[in-house]
């Protein structure tokens, strides 16, 4: 039957309610003719946000600084993560560069929760409460993503294929790049059904078709060659092999001697000690010898790399869709427990090797990962930067289920910055050169009321320093005392910040913007009814500051996201009557000398 002819008759229907014609009409124009399809279940986190807007609140007393004024600011949010990524689309729309995320598989083994109870095999809805549960968040996600943005999904086979599916549903204006598939374990533990599994999915989409794998800043650049001889700059490289499929038996013809200087049988040696393998060939070996391009170090045979090969071969050469020797589950196991001194404190965490792999991909300015877990993907991050002396910022989010926030992402990445020592007794240097802060969200009532206007401005102000990436505070402005309940005044002297909550002392704060030179910009955010950011109020010092009206901005960013108010929202350009509040202009701004000048 003809849909349009069916939809005319359902309106005629006699016996049912405008909402249960509305119900029946959606449902028929939902009805796709190919695709992916499944029941939506509700979600009790998504039905707080129809009466509640999330925002983000700093525990400061977990906060991890550094002396150092350019160390990348990273942030740990603790919360459920569609609440989180509906507040991160004020802050960061258009700024992730990439996404790792590492999603519940929906095992059935009490790995997937959704509303507040595990889905076990048995249950009916699993794939479909697994399936609402994702594609809300990647709705959201897609829309953090930069021009230059892509993201990694890791699954296994339990939802790879609906996995797949949704994405090219979401993901319609981003390109599938591929499908890595990741060697997780090498051999042992029968425990699937038929086959001994090893091995899990990474997807990747990307938002430019023009997104290049390889990152010629590491090789073109002659400053990351540590040597050189009568040929020119060279890397090196070990010749023998590393990793898991590191041993005799797993080639046996690749182990065979070399000479060493002193005219001795060197053969290749595994990394626990026993006998290893190449990793090349006799013929190659053989090659790699007569072309004089074996360096010995320390009694180990490394293979040369010259500058100039090397940007031929990065040309040329694409990545591998299969990830061999990137790492193992138990690798990282052996690491957290390393860290953390405890075993077992969080089930299969991804190994360091992979995330660094993934995000080395795409020089990265901002990463997230929004199933933070045991964090992996920020160690992974301050690693990188540490190595190419990069400047990554990473986001993590993750609820606190069992305390995972608090005693596993925030205390293994505080180690990790701070140091720490082994089980064994072994001192681990910390990665000094990052801070890291720690968020909640928290929640302001949804009706815009002007109660609730001015309760969302005030607590808006930890999502401002995060979007502006500026969190020193300073308590004065133009040598003059601030009152927090009608302003507040970041600066760390690359970005300013002026945050303004009591409209009555607008002027005052322009009377002093009058006589203070300022390099570049101040940011200023004014609480406003409607979207009116008294720009007239600001026109003789114009050319100091850029205006944004609160809470308009917020409400327009999380409009994009959020279903519709039960209530209708207002329009923000017709302003609430005004409270009775009235403020003392010379109360609120102290216009003595007092508490030094501000930085300009």
């Amino acid at each position: 039957m003809n849909k349009n002819v069916l939809i005319r008759k359902i309106k005629l229907l006699e016996g049912l309610t405008d909402d249960e014609k509305s119900a029946l009409l959606e449902l028929l124009r939902s009805q796709k003719k190919y695709g992916l399809v499944w029941e939506d279940k509700p979600e009790k986190v998504e039905q707080q946000l129809e009466e509640e807007l999330p925002v983000f609140t700093e525990v400061k007393e977990r906060a991890i600084s550094c002396d150092d004024p350019s160390a990348p600011n990273h942030i740990l949010i603790e919360g459920d993560n569609l609440h989180a990524l509906t507040a991160l689309t004020y802050t960061h729309e258009g700024k992730i560069d990439v996404i790792y995320i590492d999603p519940p598989y929906n095992t059935g083994n009490k790995d997937f929760i959704y509303n507040d109870s595990f889905v076990d095999r048995e249950d009916e809805y699993r794939h479909s409460k697994w399936l609402s549960f994702m594609k809300k968040r990647l709705e959201i996600a897609k829309q953090l993503l930069s021009e230059k943005g892509v993201i990694f999904i890791s699954i296994d086979d339990n939802e790879c294929a609906q996995l797949k599916l949704l994405c090219d549903e979401v993901f319609t204006s981003l390109n599938f790049c591929g499908q890595f598939i990741w060697r997780k374990k090498s051999g042992g533990g029968q425990t699937d059904a038929f086959f001994v599994t090893e091995h899990e999915y990474v997807f990747v989409y990307q938002s430019s078709s023009k997104f290049s794998w390889i990152d010629p800043q590491k090789i073109i650049s002659q400053d990351n060659f540590k040597y050189e001889d009568e040929r020119g700059k060279f890397n090196i490289v070990k010749l023998e092999k590393w990793g898991s499929s590191a041993h005799r038996e797993d080639r046996p013809s690749m182990y065979f001697p070399i000479k060493n200087p002193k005219g001795e049988d060197y053969y290749p040696i595994a990394p626990d000690g026993k006998n290893g393998r190449w990793r090349v060939g006799l013929k190659r070996m053989k090659n790699i010898i007569d072309s004089n391009r074996i360096e010995w170090k320390n009694g180990i045979p490394y293979e040369k790399n010259y500058h100039d090969e090397s940007i031929t071969i990065m040309k040329t050469q694409k990545s591998r869709s299969i990830l061999y020797n990137i790492g193992e589950t138990g690798d990282g196991s052996k690491l957290l427990t390393n860290i953390l001194g405890e075993k077992d404190t969080f089930q299969n965490p991804k190994p360091l090797s992979l995330a660094k792999e993934l995000l080395s991909h795409n020089k990265a300015n901002t990463v997230l990962d929004f199933f933070a877990g045991s964090g992996t993907t920020l160690h992974a991050t301050m690693q990188l930067n540490a190595e190419d002396g990069g400047h990554r910022q990473c986001i993590l989010v993750t609820n606190n289920e069992n305390n995972i926030c608090e005693e596993v992402t925030y205390e293994r990445n505080k180690r990790v910055i701070e140091g720490y020592t082994t089980p064994k007794g072994e001192e681990v240097e910390g990665l000094h050169n990052n801070t890291l802060r720690y968020y909640r969200t928290n929640f302001i009532p949804r009706e815009q009321t002007n109660k609730n206007k001015r309760a969302l401005v005030t607590a808006a102000t930890d999502l401002l320093c995060i979007k502006n990436n500026v969190y020193v505070e300073q308590y004065t402005f133009g040598g003059r005392k601030l009152k927090p309940n009608a302003a507040r005044y970041f600066d760390d002297e690359k970005t300013r910040m002026l945050v303004i909550y009591n409209e009555q002392v607008i002027d005052a704060f322009v009377s002093v913007l009058r006589n203070i030179e300022v390099e570049g910009k101040i940011m200023v955010y004014v609480f406003s009814n409607n979207r009116y950011a008294y720009n007239d109020n600001f026109e003789e010092v114009r050319e100091k500051v850029e205006l944004c009206a609160l809470p308009a901005a917020i409400y327009d960013a999380y409009k994009k996201v959020l279903k519709p108010h039960k209530k209708k929202e207002r329009n923000m350009q017709e302003p609430l009557v005004e409270s009775n509040e009235k403020y003392d202009i010379q109360e609120e701004l102290n216009f003595s000398e007092e508490g030094g000048t501000v930085h300009d």
